[in-house]
């Protein structure tokens, strides 16, 4: 049987205005961004023409889950 290993993620989060966040995560030069588009956007009531598209937190956990 395999050891036990420990790990801890450190990822900072901004947020900028709205939906729209900043996340610096491990092994990463860049920060992603993360906003709120179609049925999400609609959602939380907010208007495209004030935020461009782009994927969501939910969108990144079920990436991750799914692989």
């Amino acid at each position: 049987m395999s050891e036990v290993v420990e790990y801890r993620s450190v990822v900072k989060i901004e947020r900028v205005r709205g939906p729209i966040r900043k996340a610096w995560l491990p092994a990463r030069d860049q920060h992603i961004t993360f906003g709120v588009h179609s049925q999400v956007a609609e959602h939380y009531g907010v208007d495209a023409d004030d935020f461009p598209p782009d994927a969501t937190t939910l969108d990144y956990l079920v990436a991750a889950a799914a692989g």
